[in-house]
C-alpha cells in the first residue's frame, strides 16, 4: 500500500475531508494533503517542492505539464464559481444583477476577500471595472489566503467574497449566491501526476476515484460542479 502526497487548493478542503477517508478505506492507500491558494501553491512547486498528485484550478496543471513537472494525461475534475457570504441569519443583500451587486458592495460596512487567492484577485479586478475600487478598498479586510468567511464569523467583516466551496466550508456562513453571470469567474480544477511521483499507480487510482458518481455527489454537496457528470 502506498502513501500519496497531494497538492491542492483551499477550495478542495471540504471535499477532500469527506472523500479521502473513503478512498483510504477502499484502497488501503494513505493520502497526505497540502493546501494553499493556487498562486502560492504554484510558487512552491516552482521553488522545487513536489508531490505525487496535483489538483489545481485554472491553467496550473497545464502550465506544469509544459514545464515537464506533470507527466501523462490530465483529467478535469470539477468547476466552481465565486460567491458572496454573510453570517448565518444576517440579511442577505440583493446581488442578482450587476447594479444590485455594486449597490450591495457600496452599502456593506466591510468586505473580506483574499489578496493571493484566485477569487480575491478576480474581485480586485471587478471593483476596478465597476469604478468602486477606492470605496471598497477603504473598508476591505484582506488576508493572503485561507477562508475569509472566518473573518465574518469573527465580526471583522460583513460580506465575504470567495469561491463558493470555500464559503460553504465555514460553519455559520450563509451563501447569498453566486456573482452575477456577467461578473462571474468559473475555475476548472484539473488533476495531474507529478513526473517524479514515486506512486504513480496509486495517484492514478485516486484520480479515478475522484471521477466516480459517489465523488460527484460530494463535489456537488460542497459547492462544486463535477465534470462530465
Amino acid at each position: 500500500m502506498a502513501t500519496l502526497k497531494l497538492f491542492t487548493t483551499n477550495s478542495m478542503h471540504a471535499v477532500m475531508d469527506t472523500l479521502l477517508p473513503r478512498f483510504e478505506r477502499a484502497s488501503g492507500h494513505t493520502v497526505t494533503v497540502s493546501y494553499d491558494p493556487a498562486k502560492i501553491m504554484m510558487q512552491r512547486i516552482q521553488s522545487g517542492e513536489t508531490a505525487d498528485l496535483a489538483l489545481l484550478g485554472g491553467s496550473g496543471v497545464e502550465d506544469l505539464a509544459k514545464q515537464g513537472k506533470i507527466a501523462g494525461p490530465r483529467r478535469f475534475i470539477s468547476r466552481c464559481g465565486v460567491g458572496v457570504g454573510v453570517r448565518a441569519g444576517a440579511r442577505k443583500p440583493d446581488i442578482g444583477s450587476v447594479d444590485a451587486f455594486k449597490r450591495a458592495l457600496l452599502a456593506a460596512p466591510s468586505i473580506a476577500f483574499t489578496s493571493e487567492g484566485a477569487s480575491g484577485m478576480h474581485f480586485s479586478g471587478l471593483i476596478e471595472k465597476l469604478g468602486i475600487a477606492r470605496e471598497v478598498h477603504a473598508k476591505a479586510v484582506r488576508q493572503p489566503g485561507g477562508l475569509v468567511g472566518e473573518l465574518v464569523i469573527a465580526g471583522k467583516a460583513e460580506l465575504a467574497i470567495q469561491q463558493i466551496p470555500e464559503l460553504m466550508s465555514v460553519p455559520g456562513i450563509d451563501v447569498v449566491g453566486p456573482l452575477p453571470p456577467e461578473l462571474q469567474a468559473t475555475t476548472r480544477s484539473t488533476a495531474g501526476i507529478f513526473s517524479g511521483s514515486k506512486q504513480p499507480e496509486a495517484a492514478r487510482a485516486l484520480i479515478e476515484f475522484l471521477a466516480t458518481p459517489e465523488a460527484a455527489r460530494v463535489f456537488r454537496e460542497k459547492g462544486h460542479e463535477p465534470e462530465n457528470q
